[in-house]
């Protein structure tokens, strides 16, 4: 991914969400006051999907705070892994209650199709709610188009380390769609006598959280897990430590995204058996200044020494196949 400053890449997450987050709550009033008003279906699913998105963004929000928190002696790694965690939860509650509720609300009203009374006020409501929307999205799309540089949309939802830049894009893109699914529902269940339209838009609209749940999920569970840093990164490292060690020699690295700007690594290396202990202590502090200096986001650095022959066994019994010097990107 393009090179940005870790304060920039967290203020353009938090920029996303925030307004992410104003745009939800306006748009959930207006339109959970619609559906009680008009009875409508696609409606009331829509206005679920807007109060989860709240919840959601306010989630995002909280960890994004704990992920800030500096380590502790029970946490030595820190807390970055939370941001993780709630971004994960956020992908299971779009699941759970944004696509549960709509695609029950929806089988139920295909079984008992009802009409929509006062159809002007959904329609209304929708155009509404797709002007509040849109502007969110216009910023989460703005954001997330600084943070990808180069990178097609795809490769830097799959490569990104921050979950709610691509959340928040994921969601008010979804909602945009919902939006537009829920007004030609409620047009054709008002005006054409096609009341069964009503409960297959609110059906449509909980397949469309499904599929945006399925991939956040996804993502945010591999990051969970834990993913290793950019290649570009883990290449960089290699690269600073062999510049600044003169005969001796980088085997390789092991890095571990903590959180989109906290990462952990780890390097192999030979020293020379010339260098006396004072010596490789003067190395190794020199290395780890310049990995800092270079790349602050590398908040956790360990050296530990191995020969090639060492390495080289290390990782094929981890991975069971020889070591590259810089992996090909995720």
């Amino acid at each position: 991914m393009a090179e940005a400053r870790p304060d920039d890449s967290a203020a353009g997450s938090r920029t996303a969400v925030r307004a992410a987050l104003v745009g939800n709550v306006l748009v959930a009033a207006t339109k959970a006051g619609a559906a009680v008003f008009t009875g409508s279906s696609a409606m009331l699913s829509e206005a679920v999907h807007s109060f989860v998105d709240t919840g959601n963004e306010l989630l995002l929000l909280y960890g994004m705070r704990r992920a800030a928190k500096r380590a502790d002696r029970e946490h030595p790694a820190g807390y970055g892994r939370e941001l993780y965690f709630w971004s994960f939860i956020v992908a299971l509650l779009v699941f759970a209650l944004g696509a549960g509720v709509s695609i029950y609300e929806g089988v139920h009203h295909v079984l008992d199709p009802q009409p929509i009374d006062n159809a002007i006020v959904s329609e209304l409501v929708l155009a509404a709610a797709f002007v509040f929307e849109g502007g969110s999205w216009i910023v989460s799309l703005r954001q997330f188009n600084q943070a990808k540089g180069a990178l097609g949309y795809w490769e830097a939802f799959v490569k990104s380390k921050d979950p709610p830049l691509f959340m928040v894009l994921f969601e008010d893109s979804a909602a945009l769609v919902g939006i537009a699914i829920a007004a030609v529902g409620t047009v054709l269940a008002a005006h054409f006598d096609m009341p069964l339209a009503d409960g297959i838009a609110s059906i449509l609209i909980g397949l469309v959280l499904v599929c945006t749940s399925t991939l956040l999920a996804r993502e945010s569970k591999s990051l969970l897990i834990g993913e290793r840093a950019d290649g570009a990164l883990v290449a960089s490292i290699l690269e600073i430590a062999n510049a600044a060690c003169g005969p001796s020699r980088a085997n390789g690295v092991l890095t571990i995204q903590l959180a989109p700007q906290q990462i952990m690594a780890a390097i192999s290396f030979e020293f020379d058996d010339a260098l006396t202990a004072p010596r490789i202590e003067e190395l190794v502090a020199d290395i780890e200044r310049r990995i800092h200096a270079a790349h602050p986001e590398v908040t956790s650095l360990f050296i530990k020494p191995q020969t090639p022959q060492q390495y080289r066994q290390t990782v094929r019994d981890r991975y069971g196949d020889d070591p590259v010097a810089s992996p090909p990107a995720r």
